[in-house]
């Protein structure tokens, strides 16, 4: 059986002597793992670093949802513990705000600047202005090869099926789009919460797959989430695209629906561009 995500992003109090009430100014230290088997070209999956980072700023703040979450990623992670600082910057009435520094034993690989809340009991007018990407049902979509050994291995801890007009490029034909459609949902049936929409938002090969730029580690310098919405069981219905490579840099923004058609997250993501 695969790694449960919710196991492999779990943290717990490093010091049982620090008391942990949530209040501004409470500075409290976790202890969790980067799991083998959730990396891409060697270097762990940025959205499941931050996934780890999320996981201890529920806790500190004592409110179960991401809402609006930017990291800057200082260094390349790799399997074994890590630790994450959290301070609290404010506690509010409805929103909590804090940051978060996730260090491995011999530095600071991730800064997180994040407001967390209870999305159950946000409600109030919408209005949204675009429809879902249209897409084949899953089963007719391209899965992402898990056994072909040059894959990464992160792939084998997540389901996705690519959008067929999309996944040309596996195999030397990108459609000349900067475009990546397709489903994700965690495998062994695990449910996708608001924490694991930090990881689904990072999860898709990069929309210049589909182009003839080079293809390769596309490093994250900045990654934001906003989440919108507690995910309805089921698959996510993923779109990710770029429109800017310039100096070495590109943007991708993302949007990501669940089964029932609601919009559940957006991300935007800077990346230096992969090198030949």
């Amino acid at each position: 059986m695969r790694a449960l995500f919710s196991e492999a992003t779990a943290v717990e109090p490093s010091d049982d002597a620090l008391r942990v009430d949530g209040a501004a100014g409470t500075t409290t230290r976790w202890s969790g793992n980067i799991a083998e088997g959730w990396a891409i070209a060697g270097n762990a999956n940025g959205g499941y670093v931050l996934a780890i980072a999320g996981r201890a700023m529920t806790a500190a703040l004592g409110r179960p949802d991401p809402v609006t979450v930017t990291a800057h990623y200082l260094a390349p992670g790799q399997p074994g513990p890590v630790s994450v600082v959290v301070d609290i910057t404010k506690q509010g009435r409805k929103f909590g705000t804090a940051t978060a520094k996730v260090a491995d034993e011999k530095r600071v690989i991730l800064q997180v600047l994040g407001t967390f809340g209870d999305l159950a009991d946000v409600a109030g007018p919408e209005l949204i202005d675009v429809e879902p990407p249209p897409m084949p049902p899953p089963d007719k979509c391209t899965p992402m090869p898990v056994s072909d050994p040059s894959r990464p291995p992160f792939m084998g801890n997540v389901d996705l099926q690519l959008h067929p007009e999309d996944a040309g490029f596996l195999h030397g034909e990108p459609s000349g789009n900067a475009l990546m459609r397709g489903w994700f949902r965690l495998h062994n049936e695990e449910a996708v919460d608001a924490i694991a929409l930090l990881c689904a938002a990072d999860s898709f090969p990069p929309a210049i797959f589909n182009t003839t730029l080079p293809r390769g580690w596309t490093p994250t310098m900045e990654l934001t989430v906003h989440v919108r919405s507690r995910p309805g069981s089921g698959w996510l219905r993923c779109r990710f695209a770029t429109r800017f490579v310039t100096g070495g840099f590109l943007e991708e923004t993302g949007e990501l629906w669940d089964d029932d058609g609601r919009l559940v997250a957006q991300s935007r993501q800077l990346a230096l561009v992969p090198r030949d």
